[in-house]
């Protein structure tokens, strides 16, 4: 009974993953990568095999062999007398079953594991066939290749931990070989008598065992390179010096250990000659050990520097190549402080794109006006370039992505999540400085159906099948029409008319398809699917192309782009990593480290039939030159990406924040600097809000900006941040990324003056906290019922001198829509606000201070009737008329703002400070 119940256990898990696969061929076929399933399907199944085979062999050998020498002290009938009691043993039977189970259970469960490592092994299967691209670049300890350190090296370790787990698993097996038939001799005779056969098997298993920590102490010399000491990672003195060749030493010490437990199984085994094997390799490691201390304690540390410079130097040369860094370009920046030194006529393009919309605000802002309804969303806000009315302009797009999980509880049913809701709808795009009189964005694309008020500029394809929100399986093309957007009343219905997805066919293969998706109870037997209806799956654009490309780590941020024919794709980044780059110092990455990466792939998906092209945009990469000889029908050459595509490329932003946290170290060159870290740069931090609304520094994240680059001639996308001193505010430098034509992937660094202090982000948030009347305003507005809220602030070079901008907009506490109230720029030596960007930029060029209207923003502020001599003064009036007027208008202010009626608020406040102003003229 048991033996049915497993092999049917067995046939619906065998079944279960066939299915599975089934499904993922037509799935891969159906995006146009049937070849890339079948090539990942022959390595993953064909490391299975092999491994699971050479374990079942060397398992059921092994067991079958120890079987066979202690086979007289194994009898399979055998009465022994245990406690004045005859006892019937029969042992061999279940030693042979249990040599059957153990091989096949290990062979299987190893098989499985090895899968797990396929691209690691597929890498050093086909490195050497297509050539790594970098044969010539000789690591500066050993001189082996690169191709080595990223192909052979990591394929060494997984094979020879695969057999150090044998070597263990074999000598288990002879040590619990060698219990039993003592054991078995003791209680049969009373007492314990080893012959000279048992230690033969453990002899065999130790010499094994030794064989492989000598291969496992041989590559652990070519890991010294990525090692992390205190100050630098690699070979250090010491280990050039002494470990390098020491650990030779142990090698040697345990293979002559290991001839020495051969000799002994093959003469006259002997335990004692075991423990000697072991011996020689303990001796070398201890000596080892002592003398690499007195070397590091006496040797090198009263001489670090002089000892250490040629290493240091080394693992900043390698560090460098690793991740990219040396191909930055400095710059000195000579950071002025006066205005004619922003040189605005020369810097338009830079000024005219100054980035007033946060991010935040301006998502908070859409899910008010742009959601229409509760089950649309802006899951992110990206940030990129158009040409508008003929000028480059600097904008944000938002996509209106549909979540079946908001839908009204009562529509929560199959037909409505599978068949009708089955897409979002349409994007915003608005100017990253536009603003109506009353706030909000000035939109150029919005609404439903979409509206442009730009020329030339559409979405003729507006649906959202593929995208950030996308995570359910839906059909296409059946009798129900699906929901497109709201209309009025009405609802518009559309049909899916693209080719993505899996066509269900008949009635079997919806039943396969039902079973694989856990949808058997609806599909079968619903009759609004037919044979031409398609299964959209995978529709998450990040879950899509990790399935497609496992073996790239992908930017967890997508963004939209609006192509020339009016449809919607999303843009992906993909990197190859490494953690095996010789003298390279590992930094994290989501969940692990790397001491590698390049951005050498751009994933384009259609966000409405879901075609998923990767377009190759660095072919020196070695890793993905190996990627493309396994692949050759994956990838495509960037030349081939549509010029329209090529315009809205950009730099990633997780490989700037990498390379920036590299940067602030590894800018140091000089061996003797960097030992000293003299001159370590931090990324700027900028005030952020915790959990609970307290204040907090955090780290700045790359900002995109349409700017001219010092030095420059034209305008261009780049993509920037700030680095300061480590413990310090003040500015050091500034990396800007840039995104378009032939500049694309060159980062240029610049580079402040060390003689005098340039301010930080900090400080000109703390110079806009200390200015007398922003703080007072502030305060007044963070009452009761509403609170500020600061927009990231921006450090942009114009001309010789640094421009700083910060938005800030207030929000009412019961309407997440805030509100742009200020605009603050300011100079090294000279701070600027004023309700919109051209008042502000007025008053810092004119240095007349302006007007901080309360009301809506950008509108100016009603006036009261005045009386001559004293402004503001209304006639007639006395103190305590004054003060009440005071108390009622504070009142009304604090009760609009906690009814999110910014406007009125706004209005009542300006009465307020003319009161105010009423109070201080009389009492002068």
């Amino acid at each position: 009974m048991l033996t049915v119940i497993i092999v049917l256990a067995g046939a619906i898990f065998a079944s279960r993953t066939v299915l599975s696969y089934w499904v993922d061929l037509l799935w891969f076929q159906s995006v146009g990568y049937g070849e890339v399933f079948w090539k990942t399907l022959n390595l993953q199944w064909g490391i299975f095999a092999a491994f699971a085979a050479a374990t079942f062999v060397i398992v059921f050998a092994t067991f079958s062999g120890l079987r066979r020498a202690h086979q007289g002290d194994l009898p399979r009938d055998h009465t022994i007398v245990f406690g004045g009691q005859p006892v019937n043993l029969s042992v061999q039977p279940v030693l042979r079953l249990a040599s059957w189970i153990v091989a096949i259970g290990g062979g299987l469960i190893t098989g499985a594991a090895m899968m797990d490592d396929w691209p690691a092994l597929a890498l050093w299967w086909y490195a050497p066939k297509v050539g790594s691209g970098a044969a010539d670049l000789g690591d500066p300890i050993f001189g082996r290749p690169l191709s080595f350190y990223l192909f052979t090296l990591p394929a060494w370790h997984i094979i020879l931990d695969w057999l150090m787990t044998m070597s263990v698993v074999v000598c288990l097996l002879a040590v619990f070989f060698l219990m039993i038939s003592g054991g078995m001799r003791a209680l049969d005779k009373g007492r314990m008598t080893y012959g000279l056969s048992p230690w033969r098997g453990l002899s065999i298993a130790l010499s094994a065992l030794l064989v492989m920590l000598a291969a496992s102490v041989y590559l652990d010399r070519f890991d010294r390179l990525f090692e992390h000491h205190t100050v630098f990672d690699g070979i250090n003195y010491t280990d050039a010096h002494l470990m390098l060749t020491g650990l030779l030493i142990v090698c040697a010490a345990l293979l002559v250990g290991a001839a020495i437990a051969a000799v002994n199984a093959a003469r006259r085994p002997r335990g004692i000659w075991l423990a000697g094997a072991v011996l020689p390799a303990i001796l070398c490691y201890a000596l080892l050990g002592v003398v690499g201390w007195y070397v590091s304690n006496f040797v090198v540390k009263p001489n670090e520097l002089d000892r250490e410079k040629p290493y240091i130097a080394d693992n900043i040369e390698m560090t460098r190549k690793a991740y990219g860094l040396d191909q930055f370009s400095q710059h000195e920046f000579p950071a002025e402080t006066n205005v004619a030194a922003t040189d605005p006529a020369n810097n338009q393009a830079t000024l005219q794109n100054i980035r007033l919309w946060d991010w935040h605000a301006l998502q908070d802002t859409l899910s008010q006006v742009q959601e229409i309804r509760t089950y649309y969303e802006f899951p992110d806000i990206d940030i990129d370039r158009y040409e508008i009315n003929g000028a480059m302009r600097e904008v944000m797009l938002a996509t209106r992505e549909l979540d079946v999980n908001k839908l009204p509880e009562s529509s929560r049913n199959w037909i409505n999540e599978k068949l009708i809701y089955t897409h979002g709808y349409g994007i915003t795009m608005n100017p990253v400085n536009g603003f109506t009189p009353e706030g909000l964005p000035t939109f150029l694309l919005s609404n439903m159906p979409v509206q442009s008020t730009v020329a030339g500029l559409s979405v003729t394809r507006p649906e959202i099948y593929f995208g950030e929100l996308t995570n359910t399986d839906v059909y296409v093309k059946t009798k129900q029409q699906e929901f497109d957007y709201p209309q009025g009343q009405t609802n518009s219905l559309t049909s899916y008319q693209g080719s993505g997805g899996i066509l269900l066919g008949g009635f079997l293969r919806r039943v396969l398809l039902a079973y694989d998706r856990d949808d058997v109870d609806k599909l079968p037997f619903s009759d609004d699917v037919t044979a031409q209806s398609r299964l959209l799956m995978r529709r998450n654009v990040r879950e899509r192309v990790a399935t497609l490309a496992p073996f790239l780590t992908f930017d967890q941020d997508p963004y939209i782009v609006l192509g020339e024919d009016g449809r919607l794709s999303w843009v992906m980044d993909a990197f190859t990593t490494s953690d095996s780059y010789p003298y390279s110092t590992h930094y994290g990455l989501n969940d692990g480290s790397v001491n590698y990466m390049r951005n050498s792939v751009k994933v384009v998906i259609d966000a409405y039939d879901g075609t998923t092209t990767f377009y190759v945009f660095d072919d020196k990469d070695p890793i993905l030159a190996a990627y493309r000889g396994i692949f050759p029908s994956l990838f495509k050459d960037a030349s081939s990406m549509p010029a329209w595509m090529h315009k809205h490329v950009r730099y990633p932003e997780l490989l700037l924040k990498l390379q920036a946290e590299v940067y602030g170290l590894y800018h140091m060159t000089n061996p003797q600097v960097f030992f000293n870290r003299e001159d370590l740069w931090t990324v700027a931090t900028e005030n952020g809000s915790s959990d609970n609304g307290d204040q907090t520094r955090v780290a700045m994240q790359p900002n995109f900006v349409l700017m001219k680059l010092p030095g420059e001639a034209g305008a261009e996308f780049v993509e920037i941040l700030p680095f300061t001193p480590a413990n310090r505010n003040n500015l050091i430098g500034w990396i800007a990324a840039r995104c378009d034509g032939d500049n694309y992937g060159k980062s240029v660094v610049y580079d402040f003056p060390k003689g005098r202090v340039v301010d930080g982000p900090q400080q000109i948030e703390s110079r806009i906290d200390q200015n007398a009347e922003l703080s007072s305003r502030l305060t007044l507005w963070n009452q009761q019922g509403s609170h500020v809220v600061r927009g990231s602030l921006l450090v942009i070079p114009s001309g010789k001198a640094l421009l700083y901008a910060e938005p800030i907009f207030l929000q009412a506490q019961t309407s997440a829509m805030p509100e742009l109230r200020l605009v603050v720029l300011a100079l090294q030596d000279k701070l600027a606000y004023g309700p919109t960007f051209e008042a502000a930029l007025a008053s810092l060029y004119g240095g007349e201070a302006a007007e901080i209207p309360s009301n809506q923003a950008g509108q100016t502020a009603p006036t009261a009737p005045v009386a001559p001599g004293v402004p503001g003064a209304k006639q007639g009036t006395d103190v305590n008329a004054l003060i009440a007027e005071a108390g009622r208008d504070f009142a009304d202010y604090q009760r609009l703002t906690a009814e999110g009626k910014l406007g009125e608020a706004g209005q009542k406040l300006d009465a307020l400070k003319v009161v105010l102003d009423q109070l201080n003229a009389q009492r002068k």
